[in-house]
């Protein structure tokens, strides 16, 4: 790693553990500061023509729609979740099977071994080292994790057909969460705002000219699922929000720090989206609740995977999770050390897991 960071001196110097805005110059604050104007909000409220008979109607519908409330009221509670469930997910299968066959298309993915294959000049150190500084500059900019998780799978996916030189790996980086965030971000950071947090490394030029090539490599297909976006399905349909147990955002939160992690390890590209979201919610669920199986049929029938098959993947997030991979990248963990994020970085895990907890459960 350490011979890692000396080749790449270009990210490691323009490495920032704090952006301040303040020190950005003005036209680059303002290009992409939101608004503070408060925008007053109108209602729509009652559309009447002049007229009697519409006058009494009126008075008829409402009093209508008050008893239909009350009727109303008293089904929901004699309705069971269950079927509130059901009819709330009714397409989610369909929508999970449609991700599915996204996720295993040969374009989408990126090749697990293109550093032994393609690239001569680039590490998985290397590549490392940008992931956990795009993160910062994530947090930085406030972009959602959607972009994020774009973003590096558009550098890996790049990464799998185009030779590239360390010097030009950081360009790529912020070329592509350029794109991500174009794509993600109601409004996102100027081509100035990622010249800028390379401390000018790059021209405007040189970003835009990656950028096109970029966009020409994704033939303009921007969409692609990721970790997070199974994970985020995974989440609601298995009904980890709802389940009645009063850490279920705990619960949650830190599968989101996990399905983070495995982004640094150039390992985890071996994994579909899908088994790398499902292994950070068994892993979560056993720093949590270590006695306790964490795969049931359940998990098992929304996810498509049964616990023997995530073994490797949950093995390899484990890991991760407990710094077992030597590595100098801190700012996921940094990043889910906050409060907002209920410290859940700072979580625990037994050192070993049950090799029981790979069978497969019968009830």
């Amino acid at each position: 790693m350490e011979t890692d960071e000396n080749c790449l001196n270009v990210i490691s110097a323009s490495r920032k553990r704090s952006f301040p805005i303040s020190t950005v110059p003005h036209a680059n604050r303002n290009s992409f500061k939101p608004t503070t104007t408060t925008k007053k909000r109108v209602v729509l409220g009652e559309l009447t023509n002049s007229g009697s008979v519409c006058s009494s109607r009126t008075s008829d519908t409402r009093q209508q729609l008050k008893q239909a409330n009350n009727e109303c009221a008293k089904t929901d509670a004699a309705v069971s979740c269950e079927s509130l469930h059901s009819n709330r997910f009714l397409y989610a299968p369909l929508i999970y099977q449609h991700l599915h066959s996204l996720e295993i298309e040969e374009k989408r993915r990126p090749l697990p071994n293109y550093m032994e294959k393609i690239q001569k000049d680039v590490t998985a150190g290397m590549r490392e080292i940008l992931v956990d500084w795009l993160v910062e500059v994530a947090e930085e900019y406030k972009l959602v994790s959607d972009t994020l998780f774009l973003t590096v799978s558009y550098i890996d996916r790049f990464l799998s057909s185009h030779y590239l030189s360390r010097n030009k790996l950081q360009l790529l980086g912020v070329s592509s969460m350029l794109v991500a965030s174009k794509f993600e971000e109601v409004s996102p950071p100027h081509v100035e705002d990622y010249c800028y947090i390379t401390d000018n490394t790059y021209t405007k030029e040189e970003v835009v000219q990656m950028e096109r090539e970029l966009l020409n490599f994704l033939e303009l297909e921007l969409s692609n699922p990721t970790p997070k976006t199974f994970l985020r399905y995974e989440c609601i349909i298995m009904n980890l929000q709802l389940l009645i147990m009063p850490s279920y955002s705990t619960l949650e939160l830190l599968s989101w720090f996990l399905v983070e992690l495995s982004l640094l390890d150039y390992c985890c590209l071996r994994f579909l989206p899908s088994m790398v979201a499902a292994s950070a919610i068994f892993t979560a669920k056993f720093t949590m609740q270590p006695e306790k199986h964490p795969w049931g049929l359940k998990m098992q029938h929304y996810s498509g995977y049964k616990a023997g098959d995530l073994k490797d993947c949950v093995l390899a997030i484990h890991d991760l999770q407990l710094s077992r991979r030597s590595s100098s990248s801190q700012a996921i963990r940094e990043k889910y050390s906050q409060q907002k994020f209920k410290g859940v970085a700072a979580l625990l895990s037994p050192s070993e897991i049950p090799v029981s907890y790979f069978k497969d459960v019968d009830e």
